[in-house]
């Protein structure tokens, strides 16, 4: 897929997910530049048919992005369950098994993903797998990340300290953490693996999603439209 074919693949998945977001909804915004197309496109609706929505963002980014389109925001506080959410995907598998937080933005969006009745994720075509097998995020308390490592390595994993591009030493989280890049391989149970890395003390949250697939719904956007993928 050419760059420009992978970017209306994006546009198209975030365009169909935008059109599904009904007037009154509470809607949970996910991070990532799929989900900005459908920011995008909730901003036009907003401002050319009236629609009434209530954004919860993910992330500071996604928070900055939303203000840009016109999307009035709030928070879990205020909006503890929700309507909808709308997020992406690293990498998603046939059972709707998900890896995310290449944004490093996991720890929220689970807790947005938890909090929604149904969720969209928008990705483009190379994000659908056989077989899970990026590196999976976790987000470490940073008191605790070299014991934390020692255990994913007991795991199997490689863990490595993301480390920031444009600032020197590791990335910090919205929430003050640090995150490990853990190399896996090919991840043949993902739902026992996240078990796993939920009972390491100082391991916050994973980026392996595989609770939610009865009320995800996948929209794969191609470059001449979309596919959508549900177990439901």
């Amino acid at each position: 897929m050419t760059a420009a074919g992978q970017v209306e693949s994006k546009r198209n998945a975030g365009y169909r997910a935008a059109a599904m977001v009904e007037d009154g909804m509470a809607v949970g915004l996910g991070t990532g530049s799929t989900v900005f197309f459908a920011m995008e496109r909730l901003g036009e609706r907003i401002a050319r048919e009236g629609l009434r929505i209530t954004g919860v963002p993910t992330s500071y980014q996604a928070a900055i992005r939303a203000r840009r389109y016109g999307i009035p925001l709030s928070s879990l506080d205020e909006h503890p369950e929700l309507d909808i959410a709308i997020d992406g995907a690293d990498q998603v598998d046939p059972g709707l098994n998900l890896i995310k937080g290449r944004g490093a933005a996991l720890l929220r969006e689970k807790c947005v993903c938890d909090a929604a009745r149904e969720v969209l994720i928008v990705v483009d075509p190379t994000k659908m797998v056989d077989t899970l097998n990026a590196p999976v995020p976790v987000e470490v308390l940073p008191f605790g990340v070299a014991g934390v490592s020692r255990r994913l390595s007991l795991l199997g994993a490689a863990p490595v300290l993301r480390e920031g591009v444009k600032k020197d030493g590791p990335v910090v989280t919205d929430n003050g953490n640090f995150i490990l890049d853990c190399g896996f391989g090919a991840i043949g149970e993902p739902r026992d693996l996240e078990a796993a890395i939920a009972a390491i003390p100082g391991a916050l949250e994973c980026g392996l999603f595989t609770a939610y697939k009865e009320k995800i719904t996948v929209i794969v956007g191609e470059e001449t439209g979309c596919r959508v993928v549900s177990l439901h």
